[in-house]
């Protein structure tokens, strides 16, 4: 009997595509179909998309490489050109398309986000784990704070807060206990090496170069866990794993192209969409394991200052606005086209940039549309098999 093609790996990539060559490795090293995955690499057209395609040949793994001209091409297959503008350029949440691509082959029941400056831990099952997480249930550690707020490195003896993390939120007083769960939606792999923190608290940590002196390891990490229903966390596409039925509500906003230069919160606000999401459905994110190692290019810490200053005063605020929204929803879908309202309609004109929400709004509802289109398309295509 085949193995079912069920896992999508996107990697958002312009220079170390062959990452993929360690996650195959781990793989197979810890015996999991490889089979199973279909890669999807989402690069630029100045990038070596036939060295990329060359890689998965020689790694005996299936994919497609979207550069920026191969993307327009997808649209326009479909006759979807009046929603190429939901992928921004040369910007991270360009992992949008690889959920657009997942939505439109209903045989990937997964997904998974890998970005291109990680590597697997070779003592873990990267895939195993994360297809593991998502089909837990039991009991797991559950933690919540005074704030609202879970910082993700709670277990750390560091001071330490991950690039998303309001401010308005540190020095939070934390509480865990033990609570079972059963619907686990997304995994979220942590990581060792180069914490993933923003501009500011990299200059507070004494580096210019983008890439913090307090490095983190596995013992960071020691137990995993979920946050509390009604409680926040960052969530890093890096390296985190997802259900199909999550992919309505996680769209990667139109960050770095748009007119108010906000950049670098794309997963950070996806994550508080599914968060919210989650918690009105009664489903779960899992967070610790697999853990990846993150190894972030040098760069002018300056520089990332510049790409998120934009939104920092936004980022004390979005989760407020989305707490407020999607109380009664039946489905991602809801949940998501509920927030996408709060967001377009809602006037913030009190905050920094507050324009760019609404921006953000308008672009949820397209991302909406789009998806019913694909939806569409994907029916049609069913009735003429079922004519034929």
């Amino acid at each position: 009997m085949s193995v079912k093609q069920d896992i999508c790996v996107v990697v958002p990539t312009i220079r170390e595509y062959e990452c993929m060559r360690e996650y195959v490795s781990n793989a197979r090293d810890h015996g999991f179909d490889t089979d199973r995955l279909f890669v999807v690499l989402v690069t630029e057209d100045f990038c070596d998309t036939e060295g990329m395609r060359a890689m998965l040949d020689e790694e005996g793994v299936e994919g497609a490489v979207f550069d920026g001209r191969a993307r327009e091409e997808w649209f326009e297959a479909r006759g979807l050109s009046e929603y190429a503008h939901l992928i921004p350029e040369a910007s991270h949440a360009q992992t949008s398309f690889g959920l657009l691509y997942l939505w439109a082959n209903d045989r990937f029941e997964y997904g998974v986000f890998i970005d291109d400056d990680t590597r697997p831990h070779a003592d873990e099952d990267y895939f195993g784990t994360h297809m593991e997480n998502l089909h837990h249930e039991g009991d797991v550690e559950t933690v919540r704070s005074d704030e609202s707020w879970v910082n993700v490195l709670y277990q750390s003896d560091s001071d330490l807060y991950p690039r998303g993390y309001p401010y308005a939120a540190m020095d939070e007083t934390v509480e865990t206990t033990e609570e079972s769960v059963d619907s686990v939606v997304a995994s979220q792999g942590l990581w060792t090496n180069v914490p993933d923190l923003d501009a500011v608290r990299i200059l507070m940590d004494g580096d210019l170069q983008g890439q913090a002196q307090t490095r983190t390891d596995a013992d960071d990490f020691e137990r995993d866990f979920v946050a509390a229903e009604g409680q926040y966390l960052t969530v890093c596409s890096m390296n985190l794993a997802f259900r199909r039925e999550v992919v309505p509500a996680f769209y990667q906003l139109p960050m770095d192209d748009n007119g108010w230069d906000v950049g670098r919160f794309d997963d950070i606000w996806s994550g508080l969409f599914l968060k919210r999401a989650c918690d009105v459905l009664g489903k779960q994110v899992y967070n610790g394991g697999p853990l990846c190692h993150h190894d972030k290019a040098p760069r002018s810490t300056f520089d990332d200052l510049a790409n998120e200053v934009a939104g920092l005063e936004l980022n004390e605020h979005v989760w407020e606005v989305v707490d407020d929204a999607a109380a009664d929803a039946d489905s991602f879908r809801e949940a998501f086209a509920e927030m996408a309202d709060a967001l377009a309609e809602g006037d913030f004109a009190e905050w920094n940039n507050g324009e760019f929400l609404n921006y953000c709004g308008e672009y949820m509802r397209d991302w909406l549309d789009c998806l019913a289109e694909l939806d569409a398309l994907a029916a049609e295509e069913r009735a003429v098999v079922a004519d034929d």
